[in-house]
């Protein structure tokens, strides 16, 4: 076999390998749909995000690390012990234009979903926060748990998915149940220190 036709062999079988792996994902679950996957423009105007006193935050969309699309979200930080900081994009933000990429929460049939995955880009930097703001404005809380290095994909359950006890917004109806739709969701990692986190293909499921 010629030189040109063993590299048209090996481009073949590295498109089909890739193809397989774009297809695990979707497999795993009867009904997806997309909701985020940082593809556009990712600035101060199209993410929602902050910290406390001497707590650093960057917010950018990265090329080169990304699992659907063209980017990935980074988040590269500095928190102080007992501070705290939010990456968070949606509906009814304080930055309108961090609107996600998907459906509009009213378009969208809740009721057909079981909850989120995501693609968790770790380094072994301890929980981050993944919290949601239901229709009364009540936060809920899942930990993803970073122990890992690389790629991985987290699946999050409507059901485990709990109600903040350490800080909800002034003047809402806190009741523990999540009354859909869900307006927003936002990343916050928890270990204090320097860390730099990646997400991507933010999606609705249902197993």
């Amino acid at each position: 076999m010629t030189r040109s036709g063993m590299r048209l062999l090996a481009g073949m079988a590295l498109t089909v390998m890739l193809a397989a792996c774009g297809q695990q994902s979707g497999e795993k679950y009867s009904k997806s749909l997309l909701i985020d996957s940082y593809d556009r423009p990712l600035g101060s105007r199209q993410v929602d995000f902050g910290s406390s006193s001497g707590t650093r935050i960057e917010v950018a969309g990265y090329l080169g690390a990304k699992k659907c699309g063209t980017k990935s979200l980074r988040i590269k930080y500095n928190l102080l012990e007992g501070g705290y900081m939010y990456c968070a994009r949606g509906y009814r933000l304080d930055a309108p234009g961090a609107l996600w990429d998907g459906p509009h929460p009213e378009k969208i049939d809740w009721s057909a979903y079981s909850g989120f995955s995501v693609q968790v880009y770790g380094s072994r930097r301890g929980p981050i926060a993944f919290d949601v703001k239901d229709n009364d404005g009540e936060l809920h809380r899942f930990l993803i748990d970073d122990n890992f290095n690389g790629w991985k994909e987290i699946y999050i359950p409507f059901s485990s998915l709990v109600s903040r006890t350490d800080w909800q917004p002034q003047n809402i109806t806190v009741n523990k149940v999540i009354d859909f739709p869900i307006w927003s969701y936002q990343y916050e990692p928890k270990n204090p220190g320097e860390g730099q986190v990646y997400f991507d293909c933010l999606q609705l499921v249902k197993e």
